[in-house]
């Protein structure tokens, strides 16, 4: 019988055993493999518990929790990975991790009657993590501030305005209420406050504004301290847009002023500045109020006669713009007669422009000017025989050098 077939059957047998057996090692050293490409440094977690001790200030369950300096977590024995705050709505709070992973605190104030949540994780260097859980409650402030803004939200405005807030309490801590308001423009330019007193804060650039400017204004006030016990309640954003620009320069000496828009003369306007003995700031000023008619008494800026009355009662100044909070005003005046613009200063200090009695004519002067100014625009006076108006008298910042400008802070 011939046996050699079924010899050469074994062998083969033999041979593909050894090649599947060859493939299953390769298979096992593969997966073996795997472990050993872990991270440097990375360790297997072999379920024996973390010994990194996570730490939760204020503790589980607190109330009336303060809104600044309460909130911190801390890790022994490890390093933070993870940590979360977020109050009852979602909303998060951001920090920073320091110390090289020992702690974390946040960036900002908490809002004040808020419940908030804890969530941090560390790990040990065996690679173990450590969890821990809390919750709290921020006080509820018996005294409270707001801050009353200008301008207005979704305004559009002159290339001078700046974000002015004024504080119905006065601020003994200035930085704190600072951080907690962000000024951001589009195009992109440094913004920087400056505090007049202790309860108003400007927030301006160092040039006027570039024509269509977007500008963003935060409003982070609620839970920050203003003063010893009295926290901000207020919590909002504001947007408002830089129109075109517009500078308009009144030389009291030539008694005219010159109007410029986007870098163009559009228009030179006569007008009559203050008299000798009441003559107008110089100064640059931005229009801060429109009235189409107003009354001006003198009595009321200090203007009174032996009776105390006021040495003028117009009723119905037509077309004013406000330059100065102490009473400085750009208006249309019709009771001083035409031959008075353009060759004679005969205001109480401000610059009047001719116009009509109840100002129903729209091709005057004043109408003409009224009709295509913003709230915002600059009004630069120059070659008056008075001072130069002072930065905190209406919305007057741009008479303050950039370099002064952010230095000062209100009196504690």
């Amino acid at each position: 019988m011939n046996m050699q077939p079924a010899s050469r059957g074994r062998a083969g047998r033999k041979g593909l055993l050894a090649l599947l057996l060859g493939v299953v090692l390769l298979l096992v050293s593969a997966c073996g493999g795997d472990d050993e490409g872990k991270k440097k440094g990375e360790k297997a977690d072999d379920g024996k518990p973390s010994k990194a001790v996570v730490e939760i200030a204020p503790q589980d369950g607190a109330k009336d929790v303060g809104t600044s300096g309460k909130l911190k977590v801390t890790a022994a024995r490890g390093k933070l990975t993870s940590v979360k705050v977020a109050d009852g709505k979602g909303r998060t709070v951001e920090g920073r991790i320091t110390g090289g992973g020992s702690a974390w605190e946040p960036t900002a104030h908490l809002a004040a009657s808020a419940k908030y949540t804890v969530d941090a994780l560390a790990k040990d260097e065996d690679g173990r993590t450590s969890a821990k859980h809390a919750s709290f409650t921020t006080l509820t402030p018996q005294n409270t501030f707001v801050g009353y803004f200008t301008p207005e939200d979704g305004e559009t405005v002159g290339v001078g305005m700046p974000v002015s807030i004024t504080f119905s309490r006065g601020i003994t801590d200035p930085k704190a209420v600072e951080r907690a308001i962000k000024v951001t423009a589009e195009p992109a330019v440094p913004v920087k406050a400056h505090w007049f007193g202790n309860d108003r804060v400007d927030f301006r650039p160092e040039k006027y504004w570039a024509a269509g400017t977007k500008v963003k204004v935060d409003l982070n006030l609620d839970g920050v301290q203003g003063r010893e016990g009295v926290y901000g309640s207020q919590s909002k954003t504001l947007n408002f847009t830089v129109g075109r620009s517009q500078v308009s320069t009144v030389d009291a000496k030539s008694h005219q002023m010159t109007v410029e828009r986007d870098g163009k003369v559009i228009r030179t306007v006569p007008i009559s500045a203050g008299a000798p003995a009441n003559p107008t700031y110089n100064g640059q000023m931005v229009i801060s109020e429109k009235h189409e008619v107003t009354r001006m008494n003198g009595a009321t800026v200090g203007f009174t006669k032996g009776d105390g009355k006021g040495e003028y009662d117009i009723p119905d100044v037509p077309h004013a713009m406000r330059l100065s909070t102490s009473g400085t005003f750009l208006h249309g005046n019709y009771w001083s007669g035409s031959p008075t613009f353009g060759a004679e200063n005969a205001s109480h200090g401000c610059v009047g422009l001719e116009d009509q009695r109840g100002g129903g004519d729209p091709n005057t002067p004043a109408a003409w000017f009224y009709a295509n100014s913003l709230v915002g625009d600059v009004v630069i006076v120059k070659n008056s025989d008075d001072k130069t108006i002072q930065p905190d008298n209406g919305l007057n910042g741009w008479n303050m050098s950039w370099s002064e400008w952010g230095r000062s802070g209100p009196a504690a």
